[in-house]
């Protein structure tokens, strides 16, 4: 075997980078948990001064902030020994509402990883793992990474994009949010829709537990509900608007939701497909945003869905020509793609 050196070196250094990313997860989440990211956002500190400001210890602090400045989360002065946060750097680190909030990725992966041994076994047998069978964190995590680009884009950008459907929302419609966790993407549209009724749909009991919460806080008890049921088994409607975020690639029968979505719709109903972006080919996917999705499928979305009922795995990155297949053959004669952003795909499918 011929070793090209300056080949390996650069494997090294990539290795070593995905090393250091890989710990690092840890201490991000023990970042955002124990408020070290706000606090430091108030001002420049010493580890003892951070410490004191978050109630922990000032040696294992020191340690942290050591590590974040070396992955560049945090900002270090030599001058004086302070750590800092640059603007961009608490714009994505300290506000779980904001449209970027990096701790809840880095929840979601954590969370997934506790599942290592039964992934190992899925890998070997084939078989299924289901979503409830993950740790909390998963179901946290998920919601805290996906809710920051629902928050940014959904009112402003995505529900516009549909045909017509302002007007109506405006008016008043029955929607149903199909697969919706715990229920962010369900209260940001019943917030900014008050004369619409609103219902989510998960086939997971503790999310919808966690949504019902959810909603109460946000005083829309009595405008909002949640059930627990399937996509292939929702009921109610006729609903003029329907919404699947993130999830139709993660069910085991997808044609047989597409089927059930179709037959809850008005005549002239819409039906909003948000899914992970992903380009047409394996080759279109190999980058940083196709890497994550690809490594969160094989730990979560390819488990989940073949420990459903059905047989299908579409994985994180399908992308959108097997979308409009199955959209197609479930009955739907209009299918488009209306916006997109580096981390999703938003489409309309129509009867």
């Amino acid at each position: 075997m011929t070793v090209n050196e300056q080949k390996l070196m650069d494997f090294v250094h990539r290795f070593v980078g995905d090393l250091g990313a890989a710990v690092a997860a840890g201490h991000i989440v023990i970042g955002d948990r124990l408020g070290l990211y706000r606090a430091l956002a108030t001002g420049a500190a010493l580890p003892e001064e951070l410490a004191e400001r978050t109630g922990t210890a000032p040696r294992y602090v020191e340690e942290w902030l050591r590590g974040q400045a070396a992955g560049g989360y945090v900002e270090y002065d030599p001058a004086d020994g302070r750590y800092s946060l640059t603007e961009e750097q608490a714009f994505a680190l300290t506000d779980p509402n904001g449209p970027i909030f990096a701790p809840g990725a880095f929840q979601l992966a954590l969370g997934a990883l506790r599942a290592q041994d039964r992934v190992e076994r899925a890998f070997r047998t084939g078989e299924g793992l289901s979503w409830g069978s993950h740790d909390e964190d998963v179901h946290a995590g998920c919601e805290r990474f996906f809710r920051p680009g629902y928050s940014a884009h959904l009112i402003a950008e995505w529900l516009p994009a549909l045909d017509g459907i302002l007007p109506r929302l405006g008016d008043g419609i029955r929607v149903a949010d199909v697969g919706c966790g715990h229920g962010a993407s369900t209260v940001l549209m019943a917030q900014a829709y008050p004369g619409s009724s609103f219902t989510g749909y998960d086939c997971h009991t503790a999310s919808i537990e966690q949504a019902r919460k959810r909603a109460s806080d946000a005083g829309l008890d009595g405008r909002v509900g949640f059930e627990a049921s399937s996509a292939q088994d929702f009921g109610g409607g006729p609903y003029d608007l329907i919404t699947t975020f993130d999830a139709l690639h993660d069910m085991g029968d997808p044609l047989a939701a597409a089927r059930n979505v179709r037959s809850r719709l008005t005549g002239d109903g819409t039906w909003m497909i948000v899914e992970p972006a992903a380009g047409e080919t394996v080759a279109d996917n190999l980058n940083p945003v196709g890497r994550v999705y690809y490594s969160f499928s094989a730990y979560l979305c390819v488990p989940g869905a073949l420990a459903q009922e059905g047989g299908w795995s579409l994985g994180a990155q399908a992308g959108e020509e097997p979308i409009r297949r199955l959209v197609t053959e479930a009955g739907f004669t209009r299918f488009r793609r209306v916006a997109q952003t580096p981390f999703n795909h938003v489409y309309e499918a129509r009867p």
